[in-house]
């Protein structure tokens, strides 16, 4: 498939594909042609159908690993091969979604306080105060930190976007600190090599043995932070357009589902009942 995967891989990229996605696309192909032996262009489309369906009902794939699968295979068969897509609808998989896990206040307290060192306490708190997603944090370079406007730049946004975030004054001594010690070069949280950025799975276990520290029994992660850091905003009184646009979400009802896990938002809901004035209950017989 090495000539079938290098034409997949210049679709892709003149169309904008981000790297992530190529090779998830890329492995989608690939675990079609080793799951019949044979090569992707032999494939029928009931076979297609038929694998698609192991996958949903014996694999239990979530919904949308299978959606992520389906649009590889269509455009590897209509855009690499130049097929039409014969398999029929196939309906993307509705996905089930989970309310985020969510720390309270008292508890990114403690997760910030277990951080070992410098480093692993300016990754902690540039997580929680800006809300990044981890690949954000791992591709930010030195320039990106403007404190003169007190903003981050994030040129490594999802979708191959931009946008700005506001930067903590409570963050910018301690980044400023870090730079005193740590000299960062083109990343400024790099890895073993400083050329290198630090990985992805670094910083998802920095966290996770920071919240194991901290004795915080939820499953923690980078992403934990990005979830309490809308929520808290929510908390506070911060409008939900302003943190979807910190967030960097495309629609609001993507944002909207933190109303639902905020506590405080929640207790301040009225009960339309409790706005009624009633007359006090009969007296029991």
């Amino acid at each position: 498939m090495s000539k079938l995967r290098t034409r997949m891989q210049e679709e892709m990229k003149l169309r904008g594909y981000r790297p992530k996605t190529i090779q998830i696309y890329i492995a989608a192909v690939r675990h079609l042609a080793e799951y019949y032996r044979r090569s992707p262009e032999q494939i029928e489309p009931e076979e297609i159908r038929s694998y698609l369906l192991h996958l949903l009902e014996e694999r239990k794939l979530a919904s949308a690993s299978l959606n992520q699968i389906i649009c590889a295979l269509r455009f590897f068969y209509i855009r690499v091969l130049g097929r039409p897509w014969k398999v029929g609808k196939v309906h993307f998989q509705k996905r089930r979604r989970k309310l985020p896990t969510v720390l309270t206040e008292p508890e990114v307290v403690r997760l910030l306080a277990a951080a070992r060192d410098l480093k692993e306490r300016a990754i902690l708190m540039t997580l929680y105060s800006t809300g990044l997603r981890v690949r954000e944090l791992t591709r930010l370079q030195p320039q990106d930190i403007e404190s003169d406007g007190m903003r981050i730049r994030i040129c490594e946004a999802k979708g191959g976007k931009q946008r700005y975030v506001a930067l903590s004054p409570t963050l910018l001594p301690i980044l400023r600190r870090y730079f005193r010690f740590y000299r960062p070069g083109q990343w400024l949280f790099f890895g073993a090599r400083r050329e290198k950025p630090i990985h992805d799975r670094v910083v998802q276990r920095i966290v996770g043995l920071a919240a194991e520290r901290a004795g915080i029994s939820k499953t923690v992660s980078p992403h934990t932070l990005r979830h309490s850091f809308a929520t808290h905003l929510l908390e506070h009184g911060t409008d939900l357009r302003f943190i979807q646009e910190a967030l960097g979400h495309q629609h609001l009802t993507t944002t909207a589902i933190y109303t639902h896990v905020s506590p405080r938002a929640l207790s301040q809901v009225v009960s339309p009942l409790d706005r009624l004035v009633l007359a006090p209950p009969d007296r029991p017989d």
